[in-house]
């Protein structure tokens, strides 16, 4: 599906857009009289003829001006990130795209009980949350707007053990797991936190937490290279907690996230927020303007927001774990060797 013009301002690309949250982004964009005429969005999804929440999202806005794609984007094979990147490289290059004013990487994936692995060999958890959009993101760096581009990652507090809103739950009771990365092979494989040792849905949410710890200290990472790079130095990184919400997320657990809780957490979440400015709980809508708000916003977090991250609409803090500099460093030399990352393939000066 394609209403490709160069009258846009720039592009948006948010992964995961059939989701949620990816769907409730995608209708905030388009429904957007601010946003909604002015920029092209680009909405990556595994299988774009089966990709229903997404159309529905849209048809809502066929009305309105809004340019748009849906492109196919499995982010549980690498050959077709590379493709995807490929395809929006050239539009760039060739005039028929605008530069992309931000890329949203959204796409989440968790298990329950059981695990699986990609075709590229890796965990799926890990590769869906972290490992596809670290390499999209290298790719596509030199399409981005090098003056006001943004590169928006979707947090949890799920990537931090000790974080106040897992307390009470099972899946980081105890001291082992306190510390979700010591090092790169164990998630890259999934032998860290495996269903065979562990047979319980705990083991699929700690691999999801562990697939967040490793996107956020990427944002971390990412940033620090692109502040030394004189071409690519207004570009920013940040991140976005979008609390908990009732999605498809939770479809692969057990039978309280899978069954019980999506219903009730959007009732919960409509409470919560007659109550809270910042409810842990939220509704897909209001977290996707949160993001939106992240993508365009400059009066409060400035022309330049750096390494910022935030829970919803308040500044917040990244876990001491993904601010390690030696474990950053670990995962970024290991991540581009896993996928044979080269200086062809990314506009970053310091991208080894």
């Amino acid at each position: 599906m394609s209403t490709s013009t160069t009258s846009a301002k720039g592009s948006i690309l948010v992964t995961g857009a059939n989701g949620g949250l990816g769907s409730a982004i995608a209708a905030g964009l388009a429904e957007s009289q601010a946003w909604g005429a002015g920029y092209h969005g680009l909405y990556g999804v595994r299988n774009a003829a089966t990709a229903t929440a997404l159309h529905r999202s849209l048809s809502r806005a066929a009305s309105l001006s809004h340019q748009h794609d849906v492109i196919d984007l499995d982010l549980s094979r690498l050959d077709s990130v590379r493709q995807a990147a490929a395809d929006i490289n050239r539009r760039v290059a060739e005039g028929s795209l605008p530069r992309l004013r931000a890329l949203i990487l959204n796409a989440a994936y968790m298990e329950g009980a059981e695990q699986c692995f990609t075709p590229d060999g890796f965990d799926m958890s890990w590769q869906v949350n972290y490992l596809a959009h670290f390499v999209l993101t290298l790719l596509l760096l030199q399409s981005m707007d090098k003056e006001h581009g943004r590169v928006i990652v979707i947090g949890s507090y799920g990537h931090n053990p000790l974080d106040k809103r897992n307390a009470g739950f099972s899946w980081y009771a105890g001291d082992e797991w306190k510390s979700l990365y010591h090092n790169t092979e164990s998630l890259a494989r999934g032998t860290w936190s495996s269903s065979k040792d562990y047979p319980t849905a705990d083991a699929g949410i700690r691999r999801y937490g562990a697939g967040k710890l490793c996107l956020i200290m990427m944002m971390h990472e990412l940033q620090s290279r692109l502040a030394d790079d004189p071409a690519l130095s207004n570009i920013c990184a940040l991140a976005v907690d979008p609390g908990g919400m009732g999605s498809s997320l939770f479809r692969r657990s057990n039978f309280l996230l899978r069954v019980i809780a999506p219903p009730l957490l959007p009732l919960a979440a409509t409470v919560m927020s007659l109550f809270a400015e910042n409810p842990q709980l939220r509704l897909t809508q209001r977290s996707a303007g949160d993001v939106l708000r992240a993508v365009f916003d400059t009066q409060v977090l400035g022309e330049y927001p750096r390494g910022v991250y935030l829970d919803g609409r308040a500044s917040a803090s990244t876990s001491e774990e993904s601010q390690d500099m030696e474990k950053r460093t670990s995962l970024w030399s290991d991540s581009v060797r896993l996928t044979n990352i080269s200086d062809s393939d990314t506009a970053l000066a310091r991208w080894q």
